[in-house]
């Protein structure tokens, strides 16, 4: 009977699979792209995160099979666009059908980016916010209780994230230009990025296809540097992506009923890992002044690892195994025998 977990963690614009010991060794690991069922189907989407549990099945030094039978006792799979209940459902059954594990969880991927940057010793109990190219939010107790949002982007009350924040700054530059608004270094900054002369050239490019929609996330970090620079159109952009995380955050916390108790906020996800000074210390600050017993950290560590600890509490692992898994993912850790520890197998092309 296989032993061990399949952990899985799928964002937006990529995917990461380790495979993971009973004892916690990292046996294999390998990388896919993005996981996104809304856009191409579930089927489809599941293929891509088969792409990458083939190859790290085969970095672990096991041969990939067709005939179902299972390669883990648990996979432990958080996945993006997994927000509502009934598309979590949908979604463990579409990757439990694949027969990777005798036992199938999956739950949105906000969930191990908490599980991640709890420290060891810590009960899984906190709460944190994740802003990628979206923004989420997710708490939990040890009882099992947890406090989260839809997210599924405007219809659910969402702002922000890299992909908002671009479309938020390309529609204050444009009415800078035009006329419609006040003035913004970003009308200069935003097209420059693209080697262009004015936003016009920018908006023509972008609606004609000359510059796909997707590099449109090039222009967060831009976002950031201009308010850096002073610009206050672009600070106050900045500043508000701050509330809307302080917001989900003192929200989850007061849900939980952790207001009164000091307790991890975990920051995630690429625009809050970047650690920008005008965002983090907005976000620091309105913390402090709402839920002052919160703890704000940044996670640098890999989601996956999330994925995989939930899966060890899952199996009632022993305190070594989980030893073991954070030391693998440590920075700086020596890789194991046919296994990147940095960065995981690069998808193929």
């Amino acid at each position: 009977m296989p032993g061990g977990v399949l952990a899985v963690d799928a964002g937006n614009s990529k995917t990461d699979v380790a495979l993971v010991a009973a004892d916690g060794r990292v046996l294999g690991a390998a990388r896919s792209g993005g996981f996104c069922p809304p856009a191409v189907g579930v089927g489809p989407a599941v293929d891509v995160l088969a792409d990458a549990v083939v190859r790290a099945v085969a970095a672990a030094g096991f041969e990939a099979r067709g005939d179902r039978r299972p390669y883990a006792a648990h996979v432990s799979a958080c996945l993006a666009n997994a927000d509502l209940p009934v598309e979590e459902r949908e979604l463990e059954e579409a990757v439990h059908a694949r027969g990777w594990g005798l036992s199938t969880r999956v739950a949105n991927d906000t969930f191990a980016i908490l599980r991640a940057g709890l420290e060891a010793g810590e009960e899984p109990r906190g709460v944190a916010v994740v802003c990628g190219a979206g923004i989420n939010c997710a708490g939990m107790l040890p009882d099992g209780r947890t406090a989260r949002f839809p997210a599924i982007g405007r219809i659910s009350g969402d702002w922000g994230g890299g992909s908002g924040l671009a479309e938020e700054a390309l529609w204050f530059a444009a009415r800078a230009e035009d006329g419609r608004g006040g003035p913004t270094e970003l009308a200069r900054t935003l097209p420059a990025h693209f080697g262009l002369d004015s936003m016009l050239a920018l908006i023509e490019a972008l609606h004609l296809g000359h510059l796909p929609a997707a590099r449109k996330h090039e222009l967060t970090p831009v976002l950031f540097t201009t308010a850096a620079a002073g610009d206050q159109v672009a600070r106050s952009i900045v500043h508000r992506q701050a509330e809307e995380v302080a917001a989900m955050a003192y929200v989850a916390l007061s849900r939980l009923g952790l207001l009164e108790e000091e307790t991890p906020v975990l920051l995630g996800g690429g625009v809050l890992a970047a650690r920008h000074p005008l965002l983090h210390d907005r976000i620091a600050e309105l913390l402090a002044a709402r839920a002052p017993k919160a703890e704000p950290r940044v996670i640098a560590a890999r989601p996956v690892l999330g994925a995989a600890l939930l899966g060890l509490d899952h199996a009632g692992a022993a305190t070594e195994a989980y030893a073991a898994l954070r030391a693998h993912y440590a920075p700086g850790a020596p890789e194991a025998p046919g296994v990147d520890a940095g960065k995981a197998v690069p998808a193929a092309g």
